[in-house]
């Protein structure tokens, strides 16, 4: 709500840049294939092509004509934790609102004040190309009554800061349920099978289990996952692929203790058997 975005801390925009790599966010909203500093250029444009249709991320860099520079803090809170739009329609759910929904206060804020010091960039992206009914965005209050849960996923014992820490990084920074959990057919996550694996967004890749079953990562310690998301090395020494060569990135960028943490969460949750 209006007060409760007013009542938010100010920005520390130094923990904030770790919120926008643990976030992901330039994965999606830099150039394709951008790298170093470039990363930090927000300029839109990846293409993600699904069953309903082609998205196109937005530039979410700084220019106030055609990215978010003429935001507030609260557009940009609203945004994140609701899927709004500063014109008060709703986001499509390609932008993971669904995780970052659990986001802290703080976070956003902190997040807001790091890209607020990001360069501007002029780049116009196309409208996103989705058919009809899929287009009518008023029909998505009712996908969002249905599936934007602002609760864990995995209850947590209170007094495990380590556990508490790796699933918020997991369920709303890193939004990992987002591609390793398996959808239905109006694209809701299926939460009996978290992080189970699944298809792709774009309905070819198939995306790993990541569970502690022995079709996921349950031949994988701890050292191992921890060690994996700073290299990008398997423990057999095969090397990341995919879509996933830009989370390792992004999560080498973490603390030890954030991706010993991520680690812990993952060795933690149900054991779900893959599906072919």
């Amino acid at each position: 709500t209006k007060k409760q975005i007013a009542q938010f801390p100010s920005g520390d925009a130094k923990n904030g840049e770790m919120v926008f790599w643990a976030g992901g966010c330039a994965s999606c909203h830099a150039a394709d294939k951008a790298k170093g500093v470039a990363k930090l250029l927000l300029t839109g444009g990846h293409e993600l092509k699904t069953p309903f249709g082609i998205f196109r991320a937005p530039n979410i860099s700084t220019d106030k004509r055609v990215g978010i520079g003429a935001w507030s803090l609260g557009n940009f809170a609203n945004a994140m934790k609701n899927g709004v739009r500063p014109d008060g329609s709703h986001y499509f759910p390609a932008f993971p609102y669904t995780s970052y929904t659990r986001m802290t206060d703080k976070d956003v804020a902190d997040l807001w004040a790091f890209m607020k010091k990001l360069p501007e960039s002029a780049n116009k992206v196309a409208d996103h190309s989705i058919p009809f009914p899929f287009n009518i965005r008023r029909g998505l209050g009712l996908w969002k009554w249905l599936y934007l849960d602002k609760t864990s996923v995995l209850q947590v014992a209170n007094e495990n800061s380590e556990l508490l820490r790796g699933r918020y990084l997991v369920e709303a920074l890193g939004h990992c349920g987002e591609c390793h959990t398996p959808r239905n057919i109006i694209g809701g996550m299926d939460k009996t099978r978290w992080l189970a694996g699944g298809v792709g967004p774009e309905g070819k890749e198939k995306i790993p289990n990541i569970t502690p079953h022995k079709d996921g990562v349950g031949d994988w310690s701890k050292v191992d996952l921890a060690y994996g998301l700073e290299t990008g090395f398997t423990p057999e020494f095969d090397s990341f692929g995919s879509s996933m060569v830009a989370v390792q990135e992004n999560m080498a960028k973490l603390s030890a203790l954030d991706r010993n943490a991520i680690a812990l969460y993952l060795k933690s949750i149900g054991s779900i058997a893959g599906k072919p």
